[in-house]
């Protein structure tokens, strides 16, 4: 595991400030008890240190919203075991870095690595210092842009009004996720691992589960369990609107992957409940265990129109829909 980055010293404030007046972000952080290098001469954690510590906890609700493909970003932090996208800057690739490459998770759990080549890789998956993920990681890009080649990149803790991943990516360009058998994407060319990267390969490929992006519809990932297939499907429509929607097709018996009315079968696929993820909601559906992702296509892209005809229902629901529309809440759980 990457260790944690240790407080800086404390510092004098610049030339010019008049103690109180300047920014959190403007100060390195020193001790809580530590006088706040702002020279007001209360302790930091009374001055300076306390709109930085609530920058550190407020919590941003949907961070990735507003970068393409929203669902699949939160697809690959939470729900797809290996994957990567190429990642487009906005104001292009510095000299030296031939690709920005996002991944899932990188060996020993770094938050980015720079590659030999100069190819910076981007953990999703990593522990975060704040409430906004993408703060956070585009601090760690920042920094990964500024590393030696060959050297991974320690976590840290973002300036409170630092960039975000919207200010750095061209959020224009085409995201397109990648997903994978193993973590082999981890390795360079030829390269063979060795010594904590080989153990940390191993492992992560033991529990990787055998996982698939559906092509026919956006954010939705098939998975192989021992017992039953999952679709597990990330919907960027408003949570309140998408839950009536689910819940009139539910009652009419069109809520499965399949014909309407097939829920009756056994064998067939249901939908079992939904996650809630940096604000959007994930359907759940149970699959067969002999339904693999090229047989979702169809059926997923016959769902959508289901339910795009179902969000555009304005009328109350029906007792039969608040049914339904309880037991979907009541089996609903929370990610983060």
């Amino acid at each position: 595991m990457a260790k944690k980055r240790r407080p800086q010293t404390a510092a004098a404030a610049p030339a010019g400030t008049s103690p109180g007046t300047a920014d959190a972000g403007s100060y390195p952080v020193v001790g809580a008890r530590q006088p706040c290098p702002c020279g007001s001469g209360r302790r930091y954690k009374a001055c300076h240190g306390r709109a930085a510590a609530q920058a550190a906890t407020e919590l941003v609700r949907r961070p990735f919203e507003g970068l393409p493909n929203e669902s699949d970003w939160v697809a690959l932090r939470e729900l797809v075991p290996a994957a990567t996208a190429r990642l487009t800057l906005k104001d292009g690739l510095p000299e030296g870095v031939p690709a920005v490459t996002l991944a899932t998770v990188l060996p020993m759990a770094w938050p980015a690595l720079r590659r030999d080549n100069g190819e910076i890789l981007l953990g999703l998956q990593n522990d975060t210092a704040s409430g906004d993920i993408s703060r956070d990681l585009a601090d760690t890009l920042s920094r990964a842009l500024a590393a030696e080649p060959g050297t991974p990149v320690d976590a840290g803790r973002p300036a409170p009004d630092g960039p975000r991943l919207q200010d750095l990516l061209d959020v224009n360009a085409p995201f397109e996720p990648e997903v994978h058998s193993g973590f082999e994407f981890w390795l360079d060319g030829d390269e063979q691992p060795a010594g904590e990267v080989a153990a940390s390969l191993e492992s992560a490929n033991a529990a990787a589960i055998p996982t698939a992006r559906l092509a026919a519809v956006e954010g939705a990932y098939w998975c192989e369990a021992p017992e039953k297939n999952h679709l597990r499907w990330v919907m960027t429509h408003p949570e309140e609107q998408l839950l009536d929607a689910l819940a009139r097709l539910h009652a009419a018996g069109a809520s499965a992957l399949g014909e309407p009315g097939s829920t009756s079968d056994g064998d067939s696929s249901r939908l079992v409940g939904s996650f809630r993820a940096h604000g959007l909601t994930v359907p759940v559906w149970d699959l067969p265990s002999g339904m693999r992702s090229e047989d979702c296509e169809k059926p997923a892209a016959a769902f959508a129109e289901r339910l795009a005809e179902a969000l555009s229902v304005t009328a109350p629901l029906t007792a039969e829909e608040r049914r339904a529309r309880s037991g979907l809440i009541n089996r609903q759980v929370t990610l983060n």
